[in-house]
């Protein structure tokens, strides 16, 4: 079985793929602290309580915060015995190049969601990933990344907000009732919740006036479903496309290595 981790800033997430599909998927919060004997420890105690046993025969990681890797490969090599793939490494083969500025190192988890959406849906695509930060990814005609847009993420704009200013509080993500807001609570709902509509819909427009093709728009992270019921953002929205993204990388380096 293969073992899919997408390490992100603020969670990370364990998949495990039985040659047909994901059979679970296990997450817990990013922490570079944890040990590989921990890590090992939380993932096989809960493989056991969804009835499955840790036969794991490969790995391959994505992180976006390099302190984690090193305990994410011993933990695959100690109790896996196998070396992992991990992407944006020199040895880890793209299905196709990214086409950037020189000495740009593009972070891992644009080209796995670029290589699970182009192998889903094939190229000139904008993928709009809701995570920590708001990301844009364009994919060209051939499935190679070739650039994007980083915004604030969701939650990271709502807990800025809380913290430098004293009168506002924590809110919860939802879609208000009004775009007025008739208490403070709902003038910032409205204010996240409509604002992030405009912003993914005023980027994508100009992603396709630049780019100067037409191009379907994939929304992605947990977030997705939520802002799409505002208005019609997205051409399809993939829950599960880092995973698959994950999967389409792992079987290129299998098949050409």
């Amino acid at each position: 079985m293969l073992l899919c981790i997408d390490c992100g800033n603020t969670n990370t997430v364990f998949s495990v793929w039985d040659g047909e599909s994901f059979v679970v998927t296990l997450r817990t919060s990013t922490e570079h602290q944890r040990t590989a004997d921990q890590y090992f420890v939380w993932f096989s105690t809960l493989l056991r309580h969804n009835g499955l046993e840790t036969d794991i025969t490969d790995v391959i990681i994505s992180s976006t915060v390099p302190r984690v890797v090193f305990n994410l490969r011993v933990f695959a090599d100690r109790y896996f015995g196998t070396r992992p793939i991990v992407v944006g490494r020199p040895d880890c083969l793209l299905p196709t190049q990214p086409r950037v500025d020189g000495g740009t190192q593009v972070g891992p988890d644009r080209l796995v969601n670029s290589a699970g959406a182009y192998d889903r849906h094939g190229g000139d695509l904008i993928v709009v990933d809701f995570g920590t930060a708001t990301t844009f990814d364009v994919v060209a005609e051939d499935g190679a990344y070739v650039g994007g847009v980083i915004a604030p993420g969701v939650n990271t704009s709502l807990e800025a907000l809380h913290q430098n200013a004293a009168a506002l509080p924590h809110v919860d993500v939802t879609r208000p009732q009004a775009v007025i807001g008739t208490n403070t609570v709902a003038c910032m709902q409205s204010g996240i919740f409509w604002g992030y509509i405009g912003l993914v819909r005023g980027i994508c427009e100009r992603i396709k006036g630049e780019y100067d093709k037409s191009m379907r728009i994939i929304g992605t992270g947990g977030l997705a479903p939520l802002f799409s019921s505002g208005d019609v953002l997205f051409d399809t929205i993939e829950d599960d496309l880092t995973m698959h993204g994950l999967l389409v990388i792992h079987r290129y380096n299998k098949e050409n290595t």
